[in-house]
């Protein structure tokens, strides 16, 4: 597991866990997943998630599917450490013409980019759903 970029090791064990047909995903915790989960959670992408404090602090997230098919058919890192991605308010990417979302990570928290587009807001470009 690399210790360069946990989010995009996040995304890849979400799709690898979808591709096994897995009910749940265990993910090291750390505040920008929750974020990132919550943002998902409230996207309709997977059922929930909850954090588990047993002996090292992970997170366990429940996976969501539609007539035995994953609901997230694409999910792709953007902006990443080496080379982060901004956007302004009037540049931010739609995904499929917007029946996916891109995950934006703007001054007022972690946020769709419907919901960034709604509050004028642009920021780090961090991932895209559909």
């Amino acid at each position: 597991m690399s210790l360069q970029d946990p989010i995009a090791d996040m995304l890849t064990q979400i799709r690898n866990a979808q591709m096994s047909k897995k009910d749940t995903v265990d993910v090291p915790s750390s505040k920008k997943k929750i974020a990132l989960l919550q943002v998902f959670e409230d996207e309709g992408y997977i059922l929930g998630f909850r954090l588990l404090t047993e002996d090292k602090p992970r997170i366990r997230i429940r996976l969501k599917y539609h007539n035995n098919k994953a609901v997230i058919e694409k999910i792709q890192r953007v902006s990443r450490p080496g080379l982060r991605r901004y956007k302004g308010k009037s540049d931010l990417p739609k995904v499929m013409g917007g029946l996916g979302i891109t995950v934006i990570s703007t001054p007022q928290g972690v946020m769709s980019d419907k919901k960034a587009r709604a509050l004028g807001q642009g920021g780090e470009v961090i991932c895209l759903l559909a």
